[in-house]
């Protein structure tokens, strides 16, 4: 039986006092929220129907996406060996024997580490690999206070934690001592780390560099879906729509291919670009699994 909600329920079955039937058009307009909710429902099911073909690949080139600024930075370190060692040695001033292990550390534990999450072996490990790497170099770079570093690397984080969130672990492991955690509970709260995590990188966008019309506009519709994609309201529609704009964004503006090869910005519009396309990576996998069990659009099937 439908609810009925206000005073839409009184004097039901009852003519009014001009001997007409009472009007249900108060009861029938649909408000505003419905009516933007069912258009919503309309643009994800022609995304849904959109994206069929793509689906069963979605995981594969999520994952894919989200290692590759690692394999970019693995092969970046091997082709600029020298110039790193004299980087980390003369502005980092760490002992020399300690900087070669630091680049061998990074170059092994990523191409490893990324390897293993496109094949989905070991993912948990893999993972916890590549945050390493994160943390590490950001203290040998010394970019740990760089702003616009750290929030981009922690989106990144949001997007190996996404990986982590896709990869359905068949068994718990317990750990003698501890409370035990189910599985699903895990992979729930993994999935909103996840999701929280992968917006920073916008939220970088949008304060810095100078402002015009166009990048106001942008940074509108980009933060109501970056809440979106936290709150997990309308989920996918709203990753899909950060998928577009990165990848705008990430094709005008960090476009190295386009420059000169000894152009000094070069390398730093390369590593942008590659970074941006790990974000992608994750929220494809976003697209692809739904935000999870602590979202909205989760409690709204339950109620």
């Amino acid at each position: 039986m439908a609810q009925i909600r206000g005073t839409a329920g009184y004097n039901l079955g009852m003519n009014n006092q001009f001997g007409g039937p009472r009007s249900n058009n108060a009861t029938n307009d649909p408000s505003p929220l419905d009516q933007i909710r069912e258009q919503t429902s309309k643009i994800e099911d022609f995304l849904n129907t959109l994206s069929e073909p793509l689906k069963p690949y979605l995981p594969a080139i999520g994952r894919f996406l989200i290692v590759v600024t690692f394999i970019e930075d693995a092969l970046r370190i091997i082709t600029q060996w020298s110039d790193q060692l004299l980087y980390l040695k003369d502005f980092r001033h760490i002992p020399w024997g300690v900087t070669h292990m630091f680049l061998i550390f990074n170059v092994i534990t990523m191409s490893t580490c990324a390897t293993l999450v496109i094949m989905r072996r070991y993912s948990e490990y893999a993972v916890v690999g590549l945050l390493a790497v994160v943390v590490i170099q950001a203290l040998g770079y010394g970019l740990i206070f760089d702003l616009n570093f750290f929030l981009r690397n922690l989106s990144v984080m949001g997007g190996l934690l996404m990986v982590l969130g896709d990869s359905a672990v068949k068994k718990s492991r317990a750990f003698a001592g501890l409370p035990t955690i189910d599985e699903k509970d895990k992979k729930m709260y993994i999935q909103l780390a996840g999701r929280i995590l992968l917006i920073f990188l916008f939220i970088g966008f949008v304060f810095a560099g100078e402002w015009g019309f166009g990048r106001v506009v942008v940074s509108l519709f980009g933060l109501v879906a970056c809440i979106m994609v936290v709150v997990g309201f309308k989920a996918k529609i709203s990753a899909i729509l950060l998928v577009v704009l990165l990848s705008v964004f990430n094709l005008l503006v960090n476009n190295f291919w386009t420059l000169h090869p000894h152009h000094p910005h070069k390398d730093f519009a390369k590593y942008d670009f590659f970074q941006i396309l790990s974000i992608v990576g994750g929220l494809l996998l976003l697209v692809n699994m739904g935000p999870g069990s602590i979202s909205v659009d989760e409690k709204k099937k339950v109620y």
